[in-house]
Order: structure tokens, then sequence, then C-alpha cells
């Protein structure tokens, strides 16, 4: 707990897996509703924008939190080089 207060370990990589998964949660919440929310019955065409949001939004989702991990990867390698 003590590495936490003072900055000697990083949180946010530990948060970065929660919020992909909340990401997910909200990208096929969000795709579903896009596929049926055609006020005059089902629609063909929302049904194919409503895949493409959870095709295209998990995709986003996964590409950014890697970004995120990967900066933290670097900062760790760049701490241990620097402590050589």
């Amino acid at each position: 707990m003590k590495e936490i207060f003072v900055f000697n370990s990083m949180l946010t990589p530990k948060i970065i897996t929660i919020v992909y998964w909340l990401l997910l949660l909200f990208v096929l919440i969000g795709g579903i509703g896009t596929m049926f929310s055609s006020p005059y019955g089902f629609s063909f065409t929302q049904f194919l924008m409503g895949l493409g949001a959870i095709i295209g939004g998990a995709i986003f989702a996964r590409i950014w939190c890697e970004l995120l991990i990967v900066l933290f990867k670097i900062h760790e390698n760049i701490k241990t080089i620097a402590s050589k």
C-alpha cells in the first residue's frame, strides 16, 4: 500500500483492464441499441450499423487500451535501465 502512496508502483495499468471491460460493455449496449432502434420495426440497415458499431468499437477499445499499456511498459523498461 505504501508503494501506491509514494508513487513507486503504478496503479493505472491495473485499472486499464477494468476500463477495457467497461468499454466493451458500453460498446455492446450501444450496438444492440442501434440494431433495434428503428422506429418502423426491423431495419436491416440499422442492424448492420449496430453490428459495425460493435465490431469497430471493440477494436478501437482494444487498440486504445493496448496503447496505454504500452506507455506503462515503456516506463517500466526505462526505470529498469535507469536503475542499472
